[in-house]
């Protein structure tokens, strides 16, 4: 009877652990100036885009598509690849915030900080899944429209809270038409 309700409290603890004590927290909801500068110029980018490879190839680099009845667009990067990853742009309040599921198995979420008509400039705002307290993780991110058909994104890997020098990929992508 004991190792049975040990063995119970045991199966019992991680859920336990799934409580949150975090408030409910209502945002006020976006202009439509606010949708527009933000989200609206994210939502543009849906289709396929590729990057030149070394041989002078395009190879699709980049999926962006709507989801969840529009309130959300999810690019794929290097979809079929063992470098895929994902990211998730949606709006949260008055703010645009993405998340970026990485490849290597963490989910830096970041927030739009700054934008203009063709730029849209991303700063950290949290992570999950950080397994070692030193590792990187993407934490910065600023999509420009070069113009209608050129996108570039500027990524910034971070460590202990500060820009990783010698790891900020920028990828220039074309629009597949």
């Amino acid at each position: 009877m004991l190792r049975s309700s040990l063995l119970l409290s045991l199966a019992v603890l991680p859920l336990v652990a799934c409580a949150s004590s975090s408030e409910l927290r209502v945002v006020e909801a976006a202009t439509p100036a606010q949708t527009a500068l933000l989200f609206d110029q994210v939502k543009a980018l849906e289709g396929n885009w590729e990057m030149t490879d070394e041989q002078g190839q395009g190879q699709v680099a980049s999926v962006f598509a709507l989801s969840s009845n529009g309130s959300v667009v999810r690019e794929i990067m290097f979809p079929g690849t063992p470098s895929e990853m994902t990211n998730v742009y949606h709006m949260d309040g008055p703010t645009l915030v993405m998340t970026h599921y990485c490849a290597e198995g963490n989910q830096p979420r970041m927030r739009a900080c700054t934008a203009e008509q063709g730029t849209i400039a991303f700063r950290f705002d949290s992570v999950t899944n950080l397994t070692e307290p030193h590792a990187e993780y993407m934490g910065e991110l600023t999509l420009v429209r070069v113009d209608a058909d050129t996108l570039r994104a500027e990524w910034k890997s971070m460590q202990d809270g500060k820009v990783v020098p010698d790891h900020s990929p920028v990828f220039t992508l074309t629009r597949k038409k």
